[in-house]
């Protein structure tokens, strides 16, 4: 008899189980259109692979996954694309996302598709199979399965097979482990094999005898080696991954921490069932199974293509016309659809029909008066009060430190509140609000990034024109040819230096050089002045013309002067 652990807080909430279990899982209609959401997991947006008005097979790729943590998107039926735009979405935040349009034909054609035997296949094909099948976490988290089946970093030990289902209403995986044990069990092993997990554990609450005994004979009618099928108490949120693994393996999984480094790796056994269906056959994760219950006639569970309208999918139930609201998930953790138009995702694991009797609207919030019950029965751990203090006032600083993101959103602190204080939206709140301001922080650091690459871009580039222009300009003088400069006359070499008329000769040579060198600069001058062209001689007064005219006589006077003073000097030579 294996040792089960506790963990922290918990709540025992109304199951409103029974409801929906009392007849098998039904296949639901192919519905009038296919609202495809191609964020429909963990990581980046499916890329668009299809255009409107191409005809589409059932399995066929319309969003391929983008980067390393993603997922594919396929047609969940043969039809034709008729819009690839922004419409509403099962969210919280009522906010659109891109979807794809698909008008069924009613043929439900399949691509051509087979499977493999995984204990023959290489583990990296095995993973890229699950990729491109769209195989993600089915157990709300919707997390890229191929992502979760590494073990090279970690020594897996323990695989746990989530089959808990701990939320009220929702019964889906009870049906499936129900009545399709044996292949989830097959799923299993290839997800052992994946991770070298040495056993297998699989986690059902004591509330579900029938699923207990189903997954046990299978169990013991395959003969899987060391996997054992265990009942864990009835306690909400005991299907929390990590509240999961502390009940069944006593592994207390601390804040910030895998639990693949603790040895332990966790999956949905609806994850299991459509990895070995994907492995197997080569069927994309196409439907899922869906608890409608609620404010219905005929509250069953049905498996449905993704993509479904939830309106259309209600209406196979017989939705009450008192039905005021839409309710994806469970009571606790659901989300109120915004539009019953919106698509079934492969989050989608219950509609609950709401009615006033069944859902009266929330009575409206009061003061918080420290009872403390919050911190009671928070799995997690957490101070819940003060997280809406800082929540409330926008103090994301202060949430972070006491550990906001380790919150996961149960809603235990909500339902114990005796103010009705809806503490888990203040919770999503802080955390949209961080999370906004970290994107805003990595694009400003981006931004600043660009700016100083271009700013270095243009030095750069200015620094590389000077350097062109530097080097044109001393080509350009390279290539220019000298200017010609008057050549003066040499003296005779063999004159004698005591012969008085060679003497002569040689001052009228020196005179000769020294009149071309003046005549040279005098023309240069002239050049120099033609072309200043001086604008203070136009339009002078007469005083001025009188200065001017008496400076040029003196110049010319000088001159003269000049000239006969260098023919006195001959004539005295001789």
């Amino acid at each position: 008899m294996r040792q089960l652990f506790k963990f922290h807080g918990g709540v025992h909430a109304e199951t409103h189980k029974a409801e929906s279990t009392r007849t098998p899982i039904a296949q639901c209609a192919i519905p009038s259109k296919l609202v495809i959401p191609l964020h429909q997991h963990v990581g980046n947006r499916a890329v668009p692979t299809v255009q409107v008005g191409e005809r589409v097979l059932k399995g066929q790729i319309i969003g391929r996954p983008e980067g390393r943590l993603s997922s594919a998107v396929h047609a969940s039926t043969s039809g034709t694309v008729s819009a690839i735009d922004m419409q509403t979405v099962a969210h919280f935040s009522g906010l659109p996302d891109l979807c794809v349009t698909i008008i069924p034909d009613g043929n439900d054609e399949w691509i051509p598709h087979s499977g493999v035997d995984y204990k023959q296949t290489p583990h990296t094909e095995l993973r890229h199979r699950l990729r491109e099948a769209g195989i993600v976490g089915l157990g709300g988290a919707v997390f890229p399965s191929d992502m979760k089946s590494y073990s090279n970093k970690h020594k897996i030990k323990t695989l746990v097979l989530n089959g808990a289902e701990c939320e009220p209403y929702i019964t889906c995986d009870d049906l499936l482990m129900r009545e399709r044990a044996a292949d989830i069990l097959h799923g299993a092993e290839v997800l052992r094999e994946l991770l070298y997990a040495e056993e297998v554990l699989i986690g059902i609450e004591d509330n579900k005898p029938e699923a207990i005994a189903a997954m046990q004979q299978a169990v013991n009618d395959d003969r899987h080696a060391r996997m054992e099928v265990i009942a864990v108490p009835t306690l909400y949120p005991g299907g929390g991954a990590k509240q999961l693994i502390r009940v069944l393996t006593g592994i207390e999984v601390a804040a910030g921490v895998r639990s693949t480094e603790m040895g332990v790796q966790c999956f949905n056994v609806a994850t299991a069932w459509c990895a070995w269906r994907a492995i197997t056959y080569g069927e994309p994760l196409l439907a899922r199974i869906v608890t409608v219950t609620g404010n219905v006639e005929r509250a069953q569970n049905y498996e449905v293509l993704l993509g479904t309208p939830v309106d259309e999918l209600v209406v196979q139930a017989g939705s009450k016309p008192d039905t005021y609201k839409h309710i994806m998930g469970g009571p606790m953790m659901g989300v109120d659809l915004p539009s019953g138009a919106v698509g079934v995702t492969k989050a989608t694991n219950c509609i609950i029909e709401a009615s006033p009797a069944m859902f009266p609207p929330p009575q409206p919030a009061m003061p918080c008066i420290r009872c403390a019950r919050c911190a009671d029965v928070c799995p997690a751990e957490l101070q819940p009060q003060d997280l809406y203090w800082f929540a409330k006032s926008d103090n994301f600083g202060k949430t972070q430190e006491f550990s906001l993101f380790d919150c996961i959103e149960c809603g235990a602190c909500a339902y114990v509140c005796p103010s009705h204080i809806p503490l888990v939206q203040y919770y999503r709140y802080a955390k949209n609000e961080i999370w906004q301001r970290e994107k805003e922080q990595q694009a400003a650091e981006l931004a600043r990034e660009r700016h100083e690459y271009r700013q270095f871009r243009i030095e750069r580039e200015k620094q590389e024109k000077a350097e062109r222009l530097a080097q044109k300009e001393k080509a350009a003088l390279a290539a220019k040819p000298p200017a010609a400069t008057p050549l003066p006359v040499a003296a005779d070499q063999n004159a004698d230096p005591n012969n008085t008329l060679q003497m002569r000769v040689d001052t009228d040579i020196a005179r000769s050089n020294m009149q071309m060198r003046i005549d040279a600069a005098t023309a240069r001058a002239k050049e120099q002045a033609a072309a200043a062209q001086p604008k203070n001689t136009v339009a002078l007064t007469p005083q001025q013309q009188a200065e001017i005219a008496e400076i040029e006589a003196r110049r010319a006077k000088f001159h003269a002067n000049a000239s006969h003073s260098g023919a006195d000097d001959e004539s005295s030579k001789q």
